[in-house]
């Protein structure tokens, strides 16, 4: 009985140990990274489906203090609202030649299965994150639709700017997803902070960049092209800019990444395989926070 005790303790230790290795390749690899560009602040449980997240529309109130009378209490307007946990993502590799009970932890851990999947798990995890911040319902859009240029790239920055200052989104922890095609355009500017010149935290939260007061960030997945959100039209996103007080991201391992042996399926012989799922979910609680310059063609 102990000894299948350990047994259990020890599967469980490694599976773990090899989710953990999974989860670190994976905020490596995401752009849209935890606590830079998403905030992971919420309450219950992922595995049941939805969470709650916490939003507040309206600031504390600042009033004139009375050393006689005091100043009346007011309550707090933190409310919260839910967060469906609607992606579930599965890695399945084939180790063959190894039943479970046989399989090296050196075979699992440092073979390039672990890798792999965190490396692909986070390449799905940015094209659903930026296709969901670019075409959320109520996001602002631009309304220049032309290409920017060396001329006026960086005013399109400091129009992003103006725009969210405007609408209260703090200065600190601002950040811009761009295009391949508009960074290497913004990085000709004069005003371009490249990433040398950056903080050390900036520079491994994966930043490229800064310009304007926002922490830059470049990926192949801006692209757009939905005819529900331009009828007719292909768009193609330039930058997304925003903050991460209002967007959401909650993600968790559905089924810890273990060991599964394939040899009562019947068709496997001495086989097994490296099994997990990753479960998450996305949201803009304000979706006006988030400024999105787009072309049409």
């Amino acid at each position: 009985m102990k000894f299948m005790m350990y047994l259990q303790l020890f599967a469980h230790a490694h599976q773990e140990r090899w989710s953990s290795l999974v989860d670190k390749k994976l905020r490596q690899t995401l752009v849209t990274r935890d606590n830079y560009i998403f905030n992971t602040n919420y309450e219950g449980n992922p595995k049941a489906g939805k969470v709650k997240i916490p939003v507040r529309d309206t600031e504390v109130a600042v009033k004139d203090y009375d050393k006689a009378t005091g100043v009346d209490l007011d309550e707090g307007s933190t409310g919260y609202i839910d967060l469906d946990i609607d992606q579930d993502k599965a890695v399945n590799e084939l180790i063959d030649g190894y039943d479970a009970a046989s399989v090296p932890d050196n075979l699992v851990a440092d073979r390039l299965d672990l890798d792999s999947a965190g490396y692909a798990l986070a390449l799905e995890m940015d094209k659903k994150s930026i296709n969901m911040l670019e075409t959320t319902e109520g996001i602002k859009v631009c309304a220049t639709k032309t290409a920017a240029t060396d001329a006026n790239a960086y005013k399109h920055v400091l129009d992003a700017k103006t725009y969210l200052t405007r609408i209260g989104v703090p200065t600190d922890g601002r950040w811009m997803i761009c295009s391949p095609e508009f960074m290497a355009v913004l990085m000709m500017d004069d005003h371009f902070i490249r990433q040398g010149d950056l903080s050390q935290r900036m520079k491994e939260a994966g930043a490229t960049g800064a310009i304007a007061g926002f922490a830059l960030y470049e990926s192949g997945n801006t692209m757009v092209d939905d005819t529900k959100t331009v009828a007719s039209k292909k768009t193609t996103t330039e930058f997304i800019a925003g903050h991460p007080n209002w967007c959401h991201r909650v993600q968790e391992w559905g089924v810890d990444v273990h060991i599964q042996d394939l040899g009562g399926s019947g068709k496997y012989i001495g086989a097994s395989a490296v099994q997990g799922r990753k479960i998450y979910g996305m949201k803009i609680s304000k979706p006006q926070t988030v400024y999105v310059k787009r072309t049409e063609a």
